[in-house]
């Protein structure tokens, strides 16, 4: 069992910056995948970010390669995603995820722990 909780969530102009946190309980954080997904009003959730439980494979989609960073600390059971040069279209909700077996690590449904979620909205 896994809880996760996401921090770091706000409103800022493009081309500013984020730094969003997800926090986590549980015995095995460095087994697990991390992910970052979001979700925008009326649209499915987005792979956005992933890396594994040793932080050797880190994996993006390609609309924020170049711009954000997927980074964890298994020490302080943390994982946390750097967002710089934000757009508009960045625009969502963003979950932190962890995924005990992870082959496909940019798929939702390989995730079995969620966040709440945290709100990020840039305004153009």
């Amino acid at each position: 069992q896994v809880q996760l909780v996401e921090s770091g969530g706000g409103l800022v102009q493009a081309g500013g910056s984020l730094r969003l946190s997800c926090a986590a309980s549980g015995r095995t954080f460095s087994s697990y995948t991390m992910g970052w997904f979001r979700q925008a009003p009326g649209k499915e959730r987005q792979f956005v970010a992933a890396i594994s439980g040793s932080g050797s494979s880190i994996y993006y989609h390609d609309s924020v390669k170049g711009r954000f960073t997927i980074s964890r600390d298994n020490a302080k059971k943390t994982v946390y995603l750097q967002m710089n040069s934000l757009k508009p279209e960045d625009t969502a909700v963003y979950y932190c995820a962890a995924a005990l077996y992870s082959r496909l690590p940019s798929v939702a449904a390989q995730y079995d722990y969620w966040g709440q979620g945290t709100q990020v909205t840039v305004s153009s």
